[in-house]
Parts: structure tokens; sequence; C-alpha cells
């Protein structure tokens, strides 16, 4: 068994190795002096993104060229979150107070207020769409009430749905808007919300938002930088949570897990990923791309083991909603092709 076992590592290694140098990260903008970690990819051509400094940015080319769409009079928010639906139609959400969401249906060219709510303490950390327009977004604990919003009609209006969460937060435990992926959706209607802090939870609801459930994520917690800042799933059944502690972003220690059961109970990989992770993406089933500050991974056998593709620091990753193409986005204004 020992010879047979070892050749099974080795061939696991070759394979990533070779994965590894046939990635590459092309930066494909960087001109201005934003933070983006909104990020929206249509399909092989449309690209969105968002960030600081009130910046929204639109490609119709795959990057090579953009329009910056920023509303008027929002020059101060942070716009961490963002939600296109083809070239024209896109939401924003923003971070902080007051919470501010967004919609155009020209491109950017004009911006309508759809949603706000001007508590001090109000902060959203991100939105999750299916296909057919459902849309939840979700905040920090006020209380130890989660604020939870629902939109059935593309993000045109919202509901206050917080009524639906019953479970009550713990003090110290909260979401991460820095990708806008620490929440998810497929296009069933099922949502998972990923929190951490002083405590890491899994929030899972199958239908659309009007129940949930909660289930405890192993995953590095117990300080305000540390937890699962990403959830993705490839089927209803099969995911994964990326994170860390952002204050030590060399640190792998309990940075990824995977669950085969919906998010009620989580593994550790073979082979962690390099670092603090901030967003992750399934490919494939067997081919994921995770990023953050510490760098980009890739995994080639469903998320048990990662090889790093690239050093340079990101914030979000997202795949085409109808095609192949990769992009990333980061801070001073770097956004890139991954080209695999």
């Amino acid at each position: 068994m020992k010879p047979l076992f070892l050749s099974f590592i080795i061939q696991i290694f070759f394979l990533n190795l070779l994965s590894a140098q046939q990635a590459t990260i092309n930066i494909v903008n960087q001109e201005r002096n934003s933070s983006y970690r909104g990020l929206s990819v249509v399909d092989d051509e449309t690209v969105w993104v968002s960030g600081s400094n009130g910046t929204v940015g639109l490609s119709t080319d795959a990057g090579k060229n953009w329009q910056w769409v920023n509303p008027i009079g929002y020059e101060k928010i942070d716009f961490r979150d963002i939600e296109a639906f083809d070239e024209n139609e896109a939401l924003i959400i923003s971070a902080g107070s007051p919470a501010i969401i967004l919609s155009t249906q020209d491109g950017g060219r004009s911006w309508k207020e759809v949603f706000s709510d001007k508590r001090p303490e109000i902060f959203y950390d991100g939105f999750a769409f299916t296909s057919k327009g459902v849309g939840i977004a979700f905040g920090d604990a006020i209380n130890g009430k989660m604020p939870l919003l629902k939109s059935i009609d593309f993000g045109k209006s919202w509901k206050d749905i917080s009524a639906n969460m019953h479970f009550t937060i713990a003090d110290g435990e909260a979401g991460f808007a820095a990708s806008g992926t620490s929440i998810y959706c497929d296009n069933n209607g099922t949502y998972w919300i990923a929190t951490g802090g002083t405590a890491a939870n899994i929030y899972s609801s199958k239908d659309q938002g009007d129940t949930w459930q909660r289930y405890s994520c192993p995953m590095i917690q117990g300080k305000n930088s540390t937890g699962p800042f990403s959830v993705a799933f490839y089927t209803s059944k099969t995911g994964i949570v990326v994170g860390g502690d952002y204050k030590d972003d060399k640190n792998k220690d309990k940075n990824s897990l995977l669950t085969n059961d919906g998010g009620k109970t989580w593994f550790a990989p073979q082979t962690a990923p390099a670092g603090f992770k901030s967003a992750v993406i399934y490919l494939s089933k067997k081919q994921l791309i995770c990023t953050g500050t510490s760098g980009t991974d890739r995994s080639n056998d469903g998320g048990k083991n990662w090889t790093p593709i690239g050093k340079e620091s990101f914030n979000a990753v997202q795949k085409a909603k109808k095609g192949q193409a990769v992009f990333l986005a980061g801070d001073k204004g770097k956004i890139a092709k991954l080209v695999l």
C-alpha cells in the first residue's frame, strides 16, 4: 500500500504544479486609486466592479476598456458588492451607514436609490441573487438581530424580512464585507450566509429566506478579524468556505473547510490554501479558485488540495455567469483576468 500511496501523492503534486504553471493573472486595468471588493461578471465580455470612493466600472470588451459610471452624489460611499444582470442593469450596495442600494437600468448613466437605512449601527455585508431575480441582502446584527432584506424583482424593490431569522446573533459575531461573497445562493433559492468574529456560523435557508437553520463552522474564530469570509456551493450539498485571519494573512490554519451535506458539517482539506482568503468560486466540480491578500490559489480536486498561482493581493474573484471568463479585483484599482 505504501508505494501506491506515494505514487498517488506524487501524481497529485505534479498535477497541481502543472496547473499552477499554466495559469496566469494579467492586470487589465489599474487607472483608479480605489479598492474594489464588488465584482460581477455577466459574460465573457461584460464585467462590472465597485468599491471605495463611490467607484463603479463597466467593461463590455473583456476588460480592455472601462467606463467609469460613478453615481453622482455618492463619492464618499464604499460600494462593497455589486450584482449585474447584463450590460445595462446592475445593483450596488454600500457598507456602513447609511446603508444604500442603488439600481441602474442604463449601464450606469443614471442611478436610482431603491433602499436606504440611516441607522448609525447599520452595516450590510452583501447580497446574492438567483437567475430569476430573487435576492437577499444581510448585515451585521443589531441587538442580536441580523438585518435581512429580500427582493423578488431584480432589486427594484426591497422588503425587510429580518423577523424570519429567529436566531440570536452573538456579541462580536458578524459578516465580512470583503468581497460580497459571504452570502451565496443557488438558482433553486437556497441561500447560505457565513459569519465570523467571535463565533463562526453558517445560516442556511432552503425557501428563499422564509425560514433559516444555523450550523456551527469550525473555522478559525474568536477575534474580529477571523472566520469565514466567503462561501460557495457547487450543488445544494457540496460547498466550501474560505477565510482565516486578515490581520495574520500568511497563517493558513483553519482557513478553508469543505462540506458534503449542505453546510451542516465541515471538514478540512488535505492541503490548505496559502494564507488568508476573502473569496472562492467553483469553476467546475473539481476546479476551484480562491484569492485574498495572500495571493491566489487553485484546486483541481474539489478543494482537497491547493496550489498557489500568484502572490499578488486581490479581494474578489468571479467567473462569468454565462461563459468561462474569470476576473479578479483588488486594492489600488487592480482588475485582472485569470487565464487558465
